[in-house]
């Protein structure tokens, strides 16, 4: 489920397990060799379970966190403003969100008060999550957006309803501005309660930094993303390390971005990346997506003398055996397998290393992927220019 205004599927929708969809089958080697990258904050123990069940090795760095707006806004305070205006239309937009503003509400003894002020006004949802928030406090909803966006959603008010009413919205972690100016247009008033907001990690927490790291590296195959806040995120990240076009480049070209739906992919897109992302937004979609992309796309192989040599992420694979191999080794065979045969020089099996690596860590990188494969003959040495695979 997109939104307009920087997540898909909603804050704590999206970075929640897929009750809307039938789980993937599970295939406990279906990933095997894979590294993927998570980035959500909330609940994001499900996609990582998913994900390992599945055999990834999957790297968490969240880069935004959900900062609840009852210890860091004044929820309370706009929650009486609605109250006390009971509006004609009340839009939200998601479902965590609703669900928030009922139970800080009610934990300050104002649930009623609130339930009663919207029981006359119309509801309209973003999308099913919202929808659900709603219902669970015992109100109901009176439409949907077409294409579950804030955007759309103000469309349909917009198109629908006369100027002049009270709007009150249900906003998340990234207001769009656009939108509710949009509103302020045409009505009367347009109040806004924000249950919770998105907010940078703590500078403290270097588990974004390794993320990026590993990005440039080429040492993780995806890299997944429930929000627009979270992309740019990572994208401030970058810049501050002086990364950022080699974070670009990594994700333009050998590391895939998965985004659970349109709005988060259009950062990505807009900085020349072309995500992967599923046709419904959400996550059990995403997780399924991943793991046949990864399978189908992911996969390299070459036919050699010795037989078939597969490379499922860090995993090399000749016949059934399978051996993990570590970086540079991994950097070395990727760039021996994708010149399928040609002899490599040595210059540019050093360039295919990471960092400031020189002849003699490429000659013992070199020594150990041959130690490792256990296939003798396997990497050809061509004498005075270079190495190949014996195909």
């Amino acid at each position: 489920m997109s939104d307009g205004s920087g997540t898909d599927s909603g804050a704590g929708a999206a970075e929640s397990a897929a009750s809307d969809l039938p789980a993937p089958v599970l295939q406990p080697n279906q990933l095997e060799g894979f590294r993927i990258g998570v980035t959500s904050d909330r609940r994001s123990s499900d996609l990582i379970d998913a994900f390992e069940r599945r055999g990834a090795r999957v790297m968490h760095a969240p880069t935004l966190r959900i900062a609840h707006a009852e210890q860091e806004s004044p929820l309370l305070e706009d929650t009486r403003t609605m109250i006390a205006a009971r509006p004609d239309i009340l839009l939200a937009t998601t479902g965590y969100g609703v669900r928030r503003w009922f139970e800080v509400a009610e934990a300050d003894g104002i649930g009623s008060e609130l339930t009663d002020a919207l029981a006359e006004a119309i509801i309209l949802v973003r999308g099913p999550k919202a929808r659900g928030g709603i219902r669970a406090t015992g109100l109901a909803d009176s439409g949907m957006s077409d294409s579950e966006t804030t955007a759309s959603l103000v469309d349909k008010v917009l198109t629908e309803y006369p100027p002049g009413l009270v709007i009150g919205i249900q906003v998340h972690g990234a207001t769009d501005e656009v939108q509710l100016d949009r509103l302020r247009a045409v009505h009367q008033r347009v109040l806004v309660v924000a249950p919770y907001r998105w907010i940078a990690i703590d500078d403290t927490d270097e588990r974004v930094y390794k993320l990026v790291e590993a990005i440039c590296a080429r040492q993780l195959d995806c890299v997944t993303f429930t929000s627009a806040p979270a992309v740019h995120a990572l994208f401030t990240a970058a810049e501050g390390m002086e990364v950022y076009p080699e974070l670009l480049e990594a994700l333009q070209t050998r590391v895939c971005a998965a985004a659970v739906g349109p709005v988060t992919s259009a950062p990505l897109i807009a900085a020349g990346i072309t995500p992967i992302q599923p046709t419904r937004f959400r996550m059990g979609a995403l997780i399924r997506l991943v793991c046949e992309h990864l399978e189908q796309n992911m996969i390299e192989r070459v036919e050699t003398r010795n037989g078939l040599l597969q490379l499922r992420g860090s995993i090399a694979q000749i016949g059934d055996e399978r051996v993990q191999l570590p970086p540079m080794a991994l950097a070395i065979l990727r760039t021996l397998v994708r010149a399928r045969g040609a002899v490599v020089s040595r210059d540019d099996l050093t360039l295919a290393l990471a960092g400031d690596s020189d002849d003699h860590a490429m000659e013992v990188s070199l020594s150990r992927l041959r130690q490792t494969l256990g296939v003798p003959g396997l990497v050809a040495t061509v004498v005075k220019r270079g190495y190949r695979l014996n195909v």
